[in-house]
């Protein structure tokens, strides 16, 4: 049967529908082991990878459910016209057998990881059908749905390996997931008004600025929050004695307050080039292409590595 709907169409279409440059989304389902010391445990971390790649089929099948949704306004779209279904490159019940394949063989992908996980998933795929249905043609919800799959996906990590997201990262997660939705919108609202989707009609462009320079702060203030209420990282005894030594009351400090800075350079870089036009209703490409953001990530990256396994 697969082979048989994968002969209909070229793969090139079929791998641009998928939206793979959007599996970077379920990173975030590496946020447990990562923070909790675990990211070099051989069994959670190939767990968790199995975990990933559940959520990748379970996203690209939503992306398949929002394109045939939006098929009728995408023709019509000036960017999402291209998209391989509204373009006509992929056959519209083709469409539906891909999405319903990739949900299927996702959910039983997390049945077989954990029951806990299988509900997460199921709830994650729910909650992407509702939101292309209903969610997105109204203010608000529209945003908000976006912040709760990524809550999912924080959560299902969690759940997946059983060691808790810290309560303040937590919130970082959804606020950061807010700050990025409301940047969409702005960008949307602006360079294509309020035809291309219904939710726009409900929004005020000073509204949407409100709503980044809200979210954008307290992203800053959770993630802060985390840093310092974290307790102080165990090291290694090799660089225990030689701090013992030299600079005692260093074990006692906050060392992941250094990559606050990284944090906010990000969101001032990504807030930058989302009011500048630049890809900013596609996030994805504004992370995976702008320089100085990588920098900052990449850092950002190392120094929590080094605090949290290193020092």
């Amino acid at each position: 049967m697969i082979k048989k709907i994968l002969s209909r169409i070229t793969a090139p279409p079929l791998f641009i529908a998928l939206r793979p440059n959007q599996w970077i989304k379920n990173l975030v389902l590496f946020t447990s082991i990562v923070f909790n010391g675990k990211l070099f445990d051989g069994q959670l971390f190939w767990l968790t990878l199995l975990g990933f790649l559940v959520f990748c089929a379970l996203s690209s099948s939503s992306y398949l459910f929002n394109d045939i949704i939006d098929y009728p306004n995408d023709r019509n779209h000036p960017v999402k016209k291209t998209r391989p279904i509204a373009a006509g490159l992929i056959k519209f019940n083709t469409a539906v057998e891909i999405a319903f394949l990739l949900g299927l063989f996702g959910l039983l992908g997390a049945l077989f990881l954990s029951t806990g996980f299988f509900f997460m998933a199921a709830a994650f795929i729910l909650l992407h059908i509702f939101y292309s249905l209903y969610l997105k043609k109204f203010a608000i919800w529209d945003i908000m749905g976006i912040a709760f799959s990524f809550m999912i996906r924080s959560y299902s990590g969690a759940i997946l390996t059983g060691y808790h997201v810290p309560f303040w990262l937590f919130l970082t997660v959804l606020f950061v997931a807010l700050f990025v939705a409301a940047t969409k919108r702005h960008a949307e609202l602006l360079r294509q008004g309020v035809k291309t989707r219904p939710a726009l009609f409900q929004y005020r462009e000073n509204l949407l600025d409100f709503y980044t320079s809200t979210f954008s702060s307290a992203s800053i203030i959770a993630y802060s929050l985390f840093t310092f209420l974290e307790e102080p990282p165990q090291f290694t005894r090799p660089f225990r004695q030689f701090l013992t030594s030299t600079i005692p009351e260093a074990l006692d400090r906050k060392w992941m307050v250094i990559t606050i800075p990284f944090i906010v350079f990000g969101l001032m870089r990504y807030a930058q080039l989302a009011y500048e036009g630049t890809n900013a209703e596609q996030p994805e490409k504004i992370i995976t292409k702008d320089i100085p953001l990588i920098v900052s990530i990449l850092l950002w990256g190392l120094l929590t590595i080094l605090v949290l396994y290193i020092l």
